[in-house]
């Protein structure tokens, strides 16, 4: 039997158990943002590290951070071979809605060949799959080149420590590589590879506007003062203009204009718009003036509102002024862009726009990130393409991504190595929403296409 059948053989053997490994992970509730829920999410890092202990991975340890553990871990066959560095998370996006489940969000349930969790593919699945991959290659003595993993449980709070650790030179020297192979990206259609060549970064901030020192009743006050509620809803009005560009002096001035070049290649990606309307309940789409909605969503900058609240909300009515306001942004951005560049732009235009009668605060919060660019000719690049094509029978489409790994943009940067990021998603997996699942035929099939890619990488750095 040769060495890839041996393989396939042993995935195919042992696909139930990995399942119900998978489940037992995505049954850990490890939100990192809710601070009751932190022991379950040292719970899911143990986990992690027995399982890559299981798996044969060497040098197994959990990091401490000032925030949630790193999961280390490698396994070296050749001092002479190149490495690989796999990225992943274990921590995940809260649930909430609830109401919103049809199965309870960590009570993962299996059906229609598909398993329902929150995590379930970001990233909880996608980063098992890498783990089963080294398995499957170190039980049939298949693995050609060495594995690093440095798995966190911060991606989804901004991945704020991890960045820090990536400042030391020693721990630069731990996770030195030739490769950083991520699967947190999603492929452009079911049965379709792809390849991302492009993140969006991100940078957001918390905005309240204060009033009076207290609510107040609005048949006293109503009309005489200010009502912080209104006043938000003017400011975050006008950070857009009726075209939809961002309204931020000067936010446009780093952006690269698309080339032909580019806008050609995301024509090629296959993309039914009544088909994307009809997914998401909506009539139409909308976005910036002259741009398609692949092009609005990926390689364009935006800028969103994702929650604004104050004043009373309870059943019922109570007529006051509130005495304060509260908005959530983000900006995602597009190469030569910078987060610390548009966080300025951004405070600076809010507070040209707030009238004195109003008190404006401005919070930075976590979660900065670079956006990246990929060079699609790496080798790196060409070894994912040749896997794709082994295991998936066609070509994967090199795509840019629309939302953002803060990290990655430092792994290039401190460590010089080629990213590559082959997810296993699906747009339709209802990530960060209600529902999520991940398609177990891409479960498994990502496992064969990581094992893949070790050895057309290998191959090509020889």
């Amino acid at each position: 039997m040769t060495p890839q059948r041996r393989l396939k053989a042993y995935i195919n053997q042992n696909k139930a158990r990995f399942l119900q490994e998978l489940i037992a992970f995505l049954e850990i509730p490890s939100v990192g943002c809710v601070q009751k829920l932190w022991p379950e999410v040292s719970r899911a890092a143990e986990l992690v590290q027995r399982q890559l202990q299981d798996a044969g991975a060497e040098h197994v340890e959990l990091i401490k951070t000032p925030g949630h553990p790193l999961v280390y871990a490698e396994k070296r066959v050749g001092t002479h071979l190149p490495t690989v560095l796999v990225y992943g998370h274990y921590d995940v996006q809260p649930a909430e809605p609830l109401e919103g489940w049809k199965y309870p969000p960590f009570s993962p349930v299996v059906k229609a060949g598909k398993v329902y969790a929150r995590g379930a593919s970001d990233d909880k699945g996608q980063i098992y799959a890498h783990i089963k991959a080294l398995e499957s290659m170190l039980a049939t003595d298949t693995l050609p080149c060495n594995v690093k993993f440095i798995i966190e449980g911060e991606e989804e709070t901004g991945s704020v420590h991890i960045q820090e650790f990536l400042k030391e030179t020693s721990n630069r020297d731990l996770l030195a590589a030739d490769a950083v192979l991520v699967s947190d990206t999603p492929m452009i259609a079911k049965g379709h590879p792809s390849l991302q060549i492009g993140l969006r970064g991100i940078a957001a901030l918390e905005v309240t506007l204060t009033g009076a020192n207290r609510d107040v009743h609005s048949g006293v006050y109503g009309g005489a003062i200010a009502n912080p509620i209104q006043v938000l809803c003017k400011l975050l009005a006008a950070l857009k203009d009726d075209q939809e560009r961002i309204a931020i002096p000067g936010f446009y001035d780093d952006v690269i204009p698309l080339s032909a070049k580019q806008r050609a290649l995301m024509q090629e990606t296959p993309f039914d718009l009544q088909h994307y309307k009809a997914s998401l309940g909506i009539k139409n789409v909308a976005g910036e003036a002259g741009y398609t909605t692949l092009e609005r969503g990926s390689i364009r900058p935006s800028l969103d509102i994702h929650g604004i609240w104050g004043g009373y909300t309870a059943e019922g009515i109570k007529t006051i002024l509130p005495a304060k306001a509260h908005a959530k942004i983000s900006m995602r951005l597009v190469p030569q862009q910078t987060p610390s560049r548009a966080l300025k732009q951004c405070q600076d235009y809010l507070h040209t726009l707030v009238p004195p009668s109003v008190n404006l605060e401005i919070h930075l919060l976590a979660g900065k990130g670079d956006p990246l660019a990929i060079d699609p000719h790496t080798i790196a690049l060409q070894a994912a393409s040749k896997a794709c094509i082994q295991v998936w029978g066609k070509a994967p489409l090199m795509q840019w991504e629309g939302g953002s790994i803060p990290i990655i943009a430092r792994f290039k940067e401190a460590l010089k190595a080629d990213i590559v990021l082959m997810g296993f998603g699906l747009e339709s997996d209802n990530i960060h929403a209600p529902n999520e699942h991940f398609v177990l035929n891409n479960f498994f099939k990502g496992i064969e296409t990581v094992c893949a890619f070790y050895t057309h990488f290998t191959e090509h750095m020889r």
